[in-house]
């Protein structure tokens, strides 16, 4: 007996038109070109060439300086006797006698404006923030930023004629017979912290501003008081900005030259002092090389501390970003 129907061959593979059987025709898909080896390259490269004077920039600024002074501080003088050669007694005697001294000093005196200047500027920047009147907060941050870029030999004279021995205010207050004296390590100190603190005030505003009021308005319903707020919220998110700040100051303070050369002289051992006093050879001839053993010391010095800063500034951008 035979079937009625006959039995159909199944469909070709393929892409069968549409209508059969009451559905859209399946699409067969198309293949895509590999990409090109080389376009994903091409697409960043005017990015990278926009930052290449910005590169070059810093390789002949910072660079070039950097490299001389690693490799100088490791030779003799060109007039030494034995000619020049490799050695590694200028920075042995770096660390010695009078310059360590200087270099001490002046670790001393960074760390001691730049701690001041954090204690001071933060009330002031944070009175800065949260203040009414937009005119007074904006000639506040501008005459900050005038006062964090006035020193030298003008910041000297200026405080010469008003807290000098023949000052105005030291004739006005008779300061000198409380003791005081602006050619000391304390006199020096107030005039660091004239521009140290304008500084920090710069620096700690953008932070402060970060600071959330629903963090506040939370510790508030919780039953905090506002000492409780600024210990166990505030200042914890603020403590990698404030110290970024220290670091800041610090680093200021410590490559700070003319102000305390107008005011100080060599009354008080500063490693700035001391560099200048070797290239020019004002006390003995030939330490060029000493000199740029102590720059070397100086941004070793640097360099540990920004060491120290960066871990913790990782951790405050995520809490104020």
């Amino acid at each position: 007996m035979t079937t009625a129907h006959a039995a159909t061959p199944p469909p070709a593979a393929g892409p069968s038109p549409e209508g059969a059987g009451g559905g859209p025709a399946a699409v067969a898909p198309v293949p895509t070109p590999a990409p090109r080896r080389g376009a994903g390259r091409r697409r960043r490269s005017p990015g990278r060439l926009a930052a290449l004077p910005l590169i070059v920039f810093v390789l002949v600024v910072f660079g070039l300086p950097a490299f001389a002074i690693v490799t100088s501080a490791f030779r003799t003088a060109p007039g030494a006797p034995g000619g020049v050669h490799w050695t590694t007694g200028n920075i042995t005697q770096s660390v010695h006698g009078a310059y360590l001294t200087a270099l001490w000093g002046s670790v001393r005196l960074s760390a001691l404006t730049a701690a001041l200047g954090v204690l001071l500027g933060l009330p002031l920047a944070h009175a800065v923030v949260t203040s009414r009147f937009r005119a007074l907060r904006e000639a506040a941050l501008a005459a900050s930023g005038v006062l964090a870029n006035f020193g030298g030999v003008p910041l000297a004279f200026a405080f010469v004629a008003t807290l000098g021995n023949s000052g105005e205010l030291t004739r006005a207050l008779d300061l000198t017979r409380h003791g005081w004296s602006l050619y000391s390590f304390t006199g020096l100190t107030v005039v660091y912290l004239y521009f140290l603190v304008p500084l920090m005030v710069l620096t700690v505003t953008p932070a402060l501003e970060g600071l959330r009021v629903q963090w506040r308005e939370a510790a508030q319903n919780s039953g905090a008081t506002t000492r409780q707020y600024w210990t166990h919220v505030a200042l914890p998110i603020l403590a990698p900005s404030l110290l970024g700040g220290f670091v800041l100051l610090f680093g200021s303070a410590f490559a700070a030259y003319a102000t305390a050369a107008a005011v100080v002289g060599s009354s008080v051992p500063l490693i700035t002092l001391q560099i200048a006093n070797a290239l020019s050879g004002n006390v003995l001839a030939g330490q060029g090389n000493v000199a740029l053993a102590l720059s070397l010391d100086m941004i070793v010095i640097a360099g540990l501390v920004m060491a120290a800063y960066i871990p913790l500034q990782r951790r405050s951008a995520r809490w104020l970003h």
